[in-house]
């Protein structure tokens, strides 16, 4: 039997597969940018509210359960260096297309209720410049503009993503540089990082921060898709994709001890700008109105970043299952002058709409969670759930198509990495079972579309559909 990474790398050599033109320095940067984005800027007050002033500890433990989860995804992308990530991984372990398809919706449904999530967070953000316009509807007008910009075509490359990186990171750095100059002070309070000063059992309330904090560590699954053009995937994976999560992560850690000992930790519980009432604190020595806005400004920008590399995922998911004749060909459809699949693009903006008009709506007549808080927890469901089957299925492989270049992951630490994501999956569904009546509705929507496809659908897909412009393909 011929590897796996034997027979792409011919694919390539022909010219009939992708180009092989990422390095190893940009992977890591697109690791780093995938992780590193809007997640701290949306949930930190959360998390903080969940544990007390030691908040920092619950984004070390997700950091740690999230990294071993990403030596699985290494040793899995070195192995079969394709673009496809769990879904391909779940079939060639498996072998089973209903778990396949599973998987694939799954992953497809978390990105809906991510964008939601973060569209929420936008709101907030934006009310600190304009507090005019009702979120809901900064949040609605902002999915639109991004569908908008997806329609007219967008050009996502791993050089955007590194400068859009630096400006997500040049906020962290701000609040880093108050931290320090509070602390150099004699002002910080060390005693508040041990603080877990919520009622019931400390173990639980932090349990309880990692499963929001696990939120701000997605997005390093992306970088598995960009395997067949990644130059020498073997080498560059395991060093970029762990240490890029890695660095992310002690970035994280830094932010979030910086926030704990520079504001008040029921002020940031309060807040939905939990990171910007560090910089209202006024310890810069410049104008604070200016730095706030400066601040936001940055906020925003990380979080659209972020938003929009999820909304050109998910019309490209739907076109692909749809040349697969899983779900209705229509999804197949490519703009003639655009080149962007504007069927699938709509969709995702109308459903991730409705995700945004029906939790607020559950909000305000009472229900327990904010809307970005409930899209979040249905966004950790369904990516530990995956996270768990891909450990699962790295293990399964162990053995096949491999050779002397495959990365191989620490199995007792896999190990510690699967009963991770299980006990926060398990302790996020147990404490908040409302999480799986709007994932049971995401998978609904999904199944709903494969039974329209096999009802009512045509074959033959690939006739009505070209390929995506290289350009309009998401890097």
């Amino acid at each position: 039997m011929a590897h796996t990474s034997d027979v792409s790398v011919a694919e390539h050599d022909d010219g009939t597969g992708l180009k092989r033109s990422i390095t190893g320095k940009q992977l890591f940067f697109y690791t780093l940018g995938d992780v590193l984005g809007s997640g701290i800027y949306v949930l930190i007050g959360l998390v903080a509210a969940a544990v007390g002033g030691a908040f920092w500890i619950a984004f070390a433990v997700g950091v740690s359960v999230a990294a071993i989860t990403g030596t699985a995804y290494a040793e899995l992308v070195t192995k079969y260096p394709q673009a496809a990530g769990s879904s391909l991984y779940v079939q060639k372990a498996f072998g089973n297309k209903a778990l396949t398809f599973l998987v694939t919706v799954s992953f497809l449904a978390a990105s809906f209720a991510a964008s939601g999530s973060l569209a929420a967070g936008f709101a907030s953000y934006f009310s600190e410049l304009w507090a005019g316009p009702p979120a809901l509807l900064v949040a609605l007008v902002f999915v639109a503009l991004l569908v908008l910009i997806n329609y007219i075509g967008i050009s996502e490359s791993v050089v955007t993503n590194m400068v859009m990186t630096f400006v997500e990171l040049s906020g962290l750095i701000i609040v880093l540089i108050i931290a320090a100059i509070h602390i150099g002070r004699g002002d910080a309070d060390f005693e508040t990082l041990t603080d877990i000063s919520v009622s019931g059992n400390p173990a639980l309330a932090v349990l309880a921060g990692v499963a929001l904090s696990f939120f701000a560590m997605t997005g390093f699954e992306n970088t598995a898709n960009v395997a067949e053009e990644t130059i020498d995937p073997h080498k560059a994976f395991p060093r970029s994709l762990v240490g890029g999560m890695i660095v992310a992560g002690t970035v994280y850690v830094l932010v979030s001890m910086a926030a704990a000992l520079t504001v008040p930790t029921d002020e940031l519980a309060k807040s939905e700008v939990a990171l910007l009432e560090v910089v209202k604190q006024g310890i810069l020595p410049f104008s604070t109105d200016l730095m706030v806005t400066i601040f936001t400004v940055i906020a925003l920008v990380a979080i659209t970043n972020t938003t929009l590399v999820t909304l050109v995922t998910q019309p490209r998911i739907l076109y692909g299952m749809a040349r697969e004749d899983v779900v209705p060909g229509v999804f197949a459809k490519i703009h003639p002058t655009r080149r962007s699949p504007w069927v699938g693009l709509l969709f995702s903006g109308l459903v991730v709409g409705a995700l945004l008009i029906i939790g607020t709506l559950i909000t305000e007549a009472g229900g327990k969670l904010d809307v970005v808080e409930r899209l979040a927890l249905v966004t950790v469901v369904f990516l530990l759930a995956i996270y768990a089957l891909v450990i699962i299925t790295c293990l399964k492989l162990r053995g096949q198509d491999e050779d002397e270049r495959a990365f191989r992951a620490n199995t007792p630490l896999l190990v510690v990495g699967l009963v991770g994501n299980l006990a926060i999956l398990y302790w996020v569904i147990y404490d908040d079972p409302g999480s799986l009546l709007w994932c049971a509705g995401l998978l609904a929507v999904g199944g709903v579309l494969y039974l329209a496809e096999k009802l009512f659908g045509s074959r033959g897909t690939e006739s009505t559909a070209g390929p995506l412009d290289r350009e309009d393909r998401e890097v």
